[in-house]
Order: C-alpha cells, then structure tokens, then sequence
C-alpha cells in the first residue's frame, strides 16, 4: 500500500471513529499533496510525499517556536500534536551515532577535507540520507565533522 492510499485510509478511519483531530490535520497533509498535484500535473510517488511530510512538520516546527514565543500555548499544542501525527507517517530517524557513522562514510566518499568542500557532502547526504535525517541535522553533524 502506497503512503498515499494509507493516509487515505487514516482519515476514513478517523471519520469513523470521530476522531477530530487526527481527521483535520491528516486532511491538511491530503490537500498539501492535492495541491502538489495539481500544480505540477503528476502522480506523487513515496518520496514525494515524505518530502511534503518532511515540509509540514517545518513548519509546524516553526509555528510551534513563534506561538511559545508569543506565549500562546493553546496553539502551540495544536501544531504538536499535528507534527506529531504527521512524524507517524515518516521513515524512522536516525540516531546521532548512525548520522555521524554515514556523515563520516559520506565524507570518505567524496574526499572532503575542510569546511569548504561542505556543500558536496551536503549534497550527497541529502541525497541519501533525506527521508532518514533532516537537512539541520545533517548540516551539523557535517560542520562538526570538517572542522
């Protein structure tokens, strides 16, 4: 079963047990990927949806930041709960050991020696490691590794 059809079955299923917000915030993630769709006029694969996954966790991240801020903790529960339902739905996270275990791999591979030659293992990580880490982490470890 695709990502896509699961999440389908996630909001028929919170329709059916009256579960409110598990049905919004997993209708939000549907009408993200519709629009996705639609506007490049394609048929989103996995990757594609971890990716928008990967996007609306951001920014229900930074929201969550900006309303503790402003001192609105009413709001910023309601984007954790929505990131948190959201990261359900992505490929497990590496730990810090594993992250820097293949940083470290990344490295090797592409020859990098100094801070200058962080975008080629930037671009390498990303590549492979994307669904697994996000570019934050993977951007420190990297600085932590070269300097």
């Amino acid at each position: 079963m695709s990502l896509k059809e699961q999440i389908s079955n996630d909001i028929k299923t919170a329709m059916k047990e009256k579960n409110g917000p598990l049905r919004d915030a997993l209708r939000l993630l549907s009408s993200a990927m519709k629009q996705i769709e639609v506007d490049e006029r394609k048929e989103l694969s996995d990757d594609d949806i971890i990716k928008i996954i990967q996007k609306q966790v951001k920014q229900r991240q930074d929201a969550m930041s900006q309303y503790r801020d402003a001192g609105r903790e009413d709001l910023y529960e309601k984007e954790a709960s929505e990131a948190a339902i959201f990261e359900t739905y992505l490929p497990a996270q590496l730990s810090n050991e594993e992250l820097e275990s293949a940083i470290r791999a990344i490295i090797a591979e592409t020859g990098a020696q100094t801070m200058k030659d962080i975008g080629r293992v930037m671009g390498a990580a990303s590549k492979s490691l994307g669904a697994q880490a996000d570019g934050k982490r993977i951007n420190e470890c990297a600085k932590a590794l070269l300097s």
